[in-house]
């Protein structure tokens, strides 16, 4: 490889391999573009795989208008990418690449097969024969110019063989993701980069995020994070068929309700029902004091049920055996309720019963950025064009996680990278001068 490297034609960049970037650099292929894609690790979509670790949800089958709100605010912009290629273009992306799908029992859309490895293989396949040129172990470390009219500024990147100028061509797509999970390539170093140029980004913030709990000791004290009994014995625990409620402090508004499954931390509550809410918790716990919310173990009976349950008679069957045989309380459940509810709660059948249904979680905090699935917060709508051109920088696109966006688990973050990456290959065609697409 020379020292710099100077393309000539329908050439563009392509500058991360996660979902985004491979789907920018696949319209762009076969519009008739020679792409290169650059990416810091030893092979591209570590990301993806390890989203498919579980089985790989592509995307969700619910109406168009309804997965549209899923993107807070930024539906709009992210609807319009949407619009063009959606959850029924992601199915059909999918068939192209030999992978049938198929709608789960909660609505998600995964690979006949749950893995992301075939599909991510078959499409790496595509993408080289359609001319797509790999360089790996290239990790982006800014610019070594600011850049002048319409020309990007040209790229400097870090390999194994030493810093590496590359002059842009005449686009360049920025599918760099945010700052989760930085030993797979998205470390968030490009925002002080961006915004040296004048590029408008918000700060990256967990997403999709576990969070951590403070109780109270029984002198008043508070104490981060569960008991040494709780820890010891459930931490990794899932609690299923639980609901989640997140009422605003001073009004009692409900903003949050919703039944799902959550796992028990070493210090606090993660999982799908969690971070359904991490938004709305995120935003809420911006002031320094806690957050309670309303943890309910059994949101498939009514009140009137459980109270009638524990008022049973128990006879001489100790409360944690009549609590598991007429309610299903045991395990993580029934620890959960004697780590979070006081003695004389426990002891009167009323208020147990209440209790049961609203448990009290003081949440203190998201985790890390670097411990979340995503990340909230990249460069704001505003620093970008309806084509996903930086107004700062000619030339330069971004797509994915990059952007200011965010959305829960479900299909809904893979769906909206990969239309992103639709979207700014459509731009670049536009600005290279009407390139086929």
């Amino acid at each position: 490889m020379s020292h710099v490297i100077s393309l000539s034609g329908a050439t563009a960049f392509v500058v991360g391999g996660g979902p985004a970037g491979l789907m920018a650099a696949d319209v762009l292929a076969q519009s008739g573009v020679c792409v290169h894609v650059f990416d810091a690790m030893p092979s591209v979509g570590r990301k993806f795989l390890l989203a498919g670790k579980g089985g790989l949800n592509l995307t969700h089958s619910e109406a168009a208008e309804i997965f549209a709100t899923r993107y807070r605010e930024g539906a709009a912009e992210v609807g319009s990418w949407l619009s063009d290629f959606g959850p029924a273009q992601v199915r059909v992306w999918a068939r192209s690449l030999g992978i049938e799908t198929f709608v789960g029992s909660s609505g998600r859309v995964f690979p006949r097969d749950l893995k992301a490895a075939p599909l991510l293989r078959t499409w790496l396949h595509r993408l080289r024969a359609a001319g797509v040129q790999f360089h790996m172990r290239h990790r982006w470390v800014g610019w070594s110019n600011p850049g002048s009219g319409s020309e990007p500024p040209a790229l400097l990147f870090q390999t194994p063989a030493g810093p590496r100028e590359i002059e842009a061509p005449q686009a360049v797509v920025l599918a760099l993701g945010g700052a989760s999970w930085p030993q797979l390539g998205s470390d968030g170093a490009w925002v002080p980069w961006l915004r040296a140029l004048g590029v408008e980004v918000a700060s990256l913030q967990p997403a999709n995020c576990g969070f951590d709990v403070v109780r109270e000791s029984p002198g008043g004290e508070r104490l981060m994070g569960w008991s040494p009994h709780l820890k010891t014995h459930f931490a990794g625990a899932a609690l299923k068929n639980v609901a989640l409620q997140v009422l605003k402090p001073a009004t009692g508004e409900v903003l949050f309700q919703q039944a799902g499954e959550a796992v028990v931390t070493q210090g606090g509550l993660e999982g799908s029902l969690v971070y359904a809410a991490s938004a709305i918790l995120r935003e809420l716990l911006r002031v320094d004091t806690p957050l309670v919310v309303r943890l309910n173990l059994l949101p498939q009976r009514d009140a009137a049920w459980v109270a009638g349950e524990v008022a049973h008679p128990r006879g001489s069957r100790s409360l944690a055996t009549h609590l598991k045989t007429r309610l299903g309380i045991d395990g993580v459940k029934a620890a959960l309720m004697h780590e979070l509810l006081p003695r004389e709660t426990i002891a009167q059948p009323a208020l147990l019963a209440q209790g049961l249904q609203s448990l009290p979680v003081a949440l203190v905090a998201p985790r890390p950025v670097q411990e979340c699935i995503s990340t909230a917060g990249g460069v704001r709508f505003a620093a970008i064009s309806a084509q996903s051109m930086l107004s700062a920088i000619p030339g330069v696109f971004v797509a994915g996680e990059m952007i200011d966006w965010e959305a829960p688990t479900g299909g809904y973050l893979l769906t909206a990278c990969l239309a992103s990456g639709v979207q700014a290959a459509h731009g670049v065609c536009r600005f290279l001068g009407g390139v086929k697409h």
